[in-house]
């Protein structure tokens, strides 16, 4: 799972993220290209279309949903099915879960990784990250970056390993 949160777990107000962080997107970028995106269908609707070199699968359970350039799925283990076929295809090491809250709380008992951007701020907001239970995950490595330009902070990258 990739995500980006606040100190206080935000993740994301009225559908969109509360922070500008073009450091971060970048980030993001690095971490998915050539891997196949997991995400709720209001996620995607945020971002709006199907993002260049990654293969997107939509969750959702409106039957009429469709978006050209994407597979749909209609719950987590159709769409992890479908995503394992898909890496296999590709090439790609790993499948990444994208959010939103819903779909990371479901995905993180089968998650093995998470790549965290921790913000340094505390949005408001009306969606969180589930909290990590110390019990099953582990951190194995903390990066601190400085706030960049075109970032409302400074934050770390973190990379967290099922125990």
């Amino acid at each position: 799972m990739v995500a980006a949160r606040g100190r206080n777990g935000v993740i994301g107000a009225g559908n969109a993220m509360p922070w500008r962080m073009r450091s971060d997107l970048a980030h993001f970028k690095a971490a998915t290209l050539g891997k196949p995106l997991v995400m709720g269908r209001k996620t995607y609707e945020s971002i709006g279309r199907p993002l260049p070199g990654r293969r997107t699968i939509v969750v959702t359970r409106d039957p009429g949903f469709a978006a050209a350039g994407v597979e749909v799925a209609r719950d987590l283990p159709a769409a992890l099915a479908l995503a394992q076929a898909l890496a296999a295809d590709m090439g790609a090491d790993a499948v990444i879960v994208a959010g939103g809250a819903t779909l990371y709380a479901q995905a993180m008992p089968l998650a093995d990784r998470l790549v965290l951007t921790e913000l340094d701020l505390a949005p408001v907001g009306d969606t969180w990250f589930p909290t990590p239970d110390p019990a099953d995950w582990v951190e194995v490595s903390r990066e601190p970056r400085p706030r960049g330009e075109g970032d409302d902070a400074s934050y770390d990258i973190v990379v967290m390993a099922r125990r």
